[in-house]
């Protein structure tokens, strides 16, 4: 695909998305064999797909066992899951590091503004301890991207992170922690400090660290700690390009180029434009993998394209970032 096409993912309208998400969809079936292979084995034939419901979205556990690749490519980044001890990581080949770093820069300022008027803090334990996550690139490019000389990751100094935060809220700086959910617990079950400049961003994942709390109970905890209103949350995973953000009360928003459906979860063909299923993601920018994943994630998909996120489908492995059931 040339510069141009790249350009209109990141500018589609509403009304243009199915005709884009069909175009990615034969061109992926074009210059994707293992996609190509799937596509055969179900028994549809390319011809027949005239809708992005009527797409065949490929299981996301396929990033574990096979390389994903759309084109042949040497990969300017490799990204690879959290997972835990007992679980397969995914891998995820980059061809275009440039297409990931406009998909998030796009959508968060399009969510927040100028990324240069916050102080961008990650709490990202574990994380940090590889070098090869895609959460750990996105929330690095945004520090340093912000120039703010307080923007920086903490591992385990929770002092110096209270500090920094006293600091901020003094001078009514606006501020963004974005934290893995067991980081963000272990935090603020050690402090508590009244917040009127901070968002707290959840980026779900206990990672068997801790017992199992519901978002609900997660961010009534940190709201006791914090008197914020809302908690914001991010989903992502390794296998997409983009993320989409709640503001609150977990109720997602996508950006344009990324859409959410759900599917049956005994007729994995039966995909539904509203109401609860397991979560299959359409993310336009992912355009050298596969734009169409079919995750491990039920949710419940509204009207409007907002969706939440209600839990795992049953024997699907823990994701490292995956989402609490609520």
């Amino acid at each position: 695909m040339n510069a141009a096409f790249i350009n209109n993912i990141f500018n589609t309208v509403p009304h243009a998305f199915p005709s884009l998400a069909l175009e990615v969809f034969h061109f992926q079936y074009r210059e994707n064999a293992l996609y190509r292979k799937f596509v055969k084995q179900l028994g549809i034939r390319k011809e027949e797909v005239t809708s992005p419901e009527k797409i065949p979205f490929l299981p996301v556990s396929f990033f574990k066992t096979h390389t994903v690749k759309t084109t042949s490519f040497d990969s300017e980044l490799v990204f690879a899951s959290s997972g835990t001890t007992q679980t397969i990581n995914s891998f995820h080949y980059i061809k275009e590091t440039a297409i990931y770093r406009q998909s998030f820069f796009q959508f968060f300022e399009e969510n927040y503004g100028n990324i240069s008027n916050w102080c961008v803090l990650g709490l990202l334990p574990s994380y940090l301890e590889r070098n090869n996550s895609s959460l750990v690139y996105m929330v690095n490019a945004l520090i340093e991207e912000s120039k703010h000389p307080e923007s920086g990751f903490y591992l385990k100094e929770f002092d110096q992170l209270f500090s920094v935060l006293k600091k901020l809220e003094a001078r009514n700086q606006p501020a963004i922690l974005i934290g893995v959910t067991f980081g963000l617990l272990d935090f603020f079950e050690h402090y508590e400090i009244p917040l009127k400049h901070t968002i707290i961003m959840e980026t779900g994942g206990m990672k068997g660290r801790r017992e199992e709390w519901t978002r609900k109970e997660v961010h009534d905890f940190i709201k006791s700690k914090t008197g914020l209103k809302q908690i914001h949350s991010e989903y992502g995973m390794t296998e997409l390009l983009s993320q989409a953000y709640s503001k609150g009360e977990g109720i997602f928003q996508c950006p344009q180029w990324m859409k959410i459906l759900v599917r049956d979860e005994d007729d994995p063909l039966l995909v539904k434009t509203e109401g609860r299923g397991v979560i299959n993601v359409i993310d336009l920018a992912n355009i050298y993998s596969c734009s169409f994943i079919a995750t491990d994630d039920a949710g419940t998909l509204h009207m409007d394209g907002s969706f939440e996120v209600i839990g795992r489908v049953d024997n699907s492995d823990i994701r490292g970032c995956s989402l609490m059931a609520v």
